[in-house]
């Protein structure tokens, strides 16, 4: 064989050229996230700290050394407590600091419009900036405990009435209770979990949904939380699709887990649900991230799910996504119900899901025959708060038009 043979044949010489191109990409990452934190810790400090506030010097140092440490801590924290093997104390001190950080960056950016109205009215400094700084910490501390309260308590029930086009008479008036995004995770919350199925028990469902995102780690990790599921009582179905965050761990042992406790997992497929001679063509696909995700047998395929239904019976479709709308419309669907967005969970977030959503809450119509229901949430993600955007369990009444 010819060296030149040899030397073309060497796996190094197609896998040096791309080494630099991936340096790169991860050096801009690590640049871009430097900046949002810098950003996230930056504009509290200067709000609290040094804009005109003239506080003596041992407090402008202690309070620096605060942010610096929580500057330093909030990625480790995120890194170390992301990992399969995550210990639920790291992960769970993250989310808490992220939540805060980002409750300070916003009312510190908004008390900047405080400093501009006293400035218009005349008050100079310190007075000016130690009555922002006050006033933003004021805010921050409250909402951020009554977020706390917020995303802890048992969601209060959510009515909404919706009219579908072609449901039959023995079905008007059917009672369909939905859960979504109880991101069971490492704060445990099994007792909050029991009260929630006592909660959705109470209000006598034909149909019970979870629409994805059950918890964040695998089954045996949150099963103690999510235990209680077992316990659900619905007149004629108990239904579940997965979410983005069960891909996240073990989409497939989840589904199985669901269905080991007595519920239909529709992973792209349907049911039908039958009441006083009339029927209802109930059907669920995977995540929009599923086929993404690599599991193998796994990705969002509406046909697949709606194959062998009768299409002269209304449908309604459980997509954990709102976007996947999209393809409901087009195949006709009459209602998808959907989570994911948390309502944005912490104000102004929802300004930034909305971006890639087409709808961040509510009741909403998609084309001439589908409408989307929306929720809010059942639990939360990440941060434990809430603010502006409460949780929920909803009960969707289903009228004949």
């Amino acid at each position: 064989m010819r060296d030149s043979e040899v030397t073309a044949d060497v796996p190094a010489d197609v896998v040096e050229p791309v080494q630099p191109r991936r340096s790169r990409v991860r050096w801009r990452r690590t640049a871009i996230v430097s900046a949002i934190l810098l950003l996230l810790f930056g504009v509290p400090w200067w709000t609290l700290l040094l804009a005109g506030t003239a506080w003596p010097t041992p407090v402008v140092a202690a309070g620096s050394a605060v942010f610096a440490a929580a500057f330093v801590a909030l990625p480790a924290l995120l890194f170390v407590g992301r990992g399969r093997r995550r210990p639920d104390w790291v992960s769970a001190t993250a989310d808490a600091l992220l939540g805060v950080a980002w409750v300070l960056f916003v009312w510190s950016v908004l008390g900047n419009v405080l400093r501009l109205v006293l400035l218009l009215a005349g008050v100079d400094d310190p007075v000016r900036g130690r009555t922002v700084a006050a006033a933003v910490l004021a805010v921050a501390v409250v909402l951020l405990v009554w977020g706390y309260a917020e995303a802890m308590r048992v969601p209060r029930i959510k009515t909404v009435d919706i009219g579908i086009d072609g449901l039959g008479r023995g079905l008007d008036g059917l009672r369909v209770a939905m859960i979504t995004d109880t991101h069971y995770g490492p704060i445990d919350r099994a007792r909050w979990s029991a009260a929630v199925v006592s909660r959705v028990n109470d209000l006598g469902a034909d149909v019970v949904c979870h629409v994805g995102d059950i918890a964040d780690g695998t089954v045996e990790q949150r099963e103690p939380q999510a235990g209680p599921l077992a316990d659900v009582t619905a007149a004629c179905a108990r239904v579940y699709v997965t979410g983005n965050h069960e891909y996240y761990s073990e989409a497939q042992a989840w589904l199985d887990y669901m269905e080991r406790i007595g519920w239909d997992a529709l992973h792209n497929r349907h049911i039908v649900v039958e009441r006083g001679g009339d029927r209802l063509v109930v059907a669920g696909v995977d995540d929009a991230t599923a086929k993404a995700s690599g599991v193998r047998g796994h990705g969002a395929n509406l046909d697949a799910a709606l194959a062998g239904a009768d299409r002269s019976l209304p449908v309604l479709l459980l997509a954990h996504q709102p976007k996947q709308v999209t393809h409901a419309a087009r195949a006709g669907v009459d209602l998808q119900i959907s989570g994911h967005t948390h309502g944005g969970q912490i104000w102004p977030f929802n300004y930034l899901v909305r971006l890639e959503q087409p709808v961040v809450q509510g009741l909403s119509r998609h084309g001439e025959r589908t409408q989307l229901y929306t929720s809010r949430g059942t639990g939360f993600w990440g941060p434990p708060f809430r603010v502006f955007a409460p949780s929920e369990i909803t009960l969707l009444t289903l009228r004949r038009t």
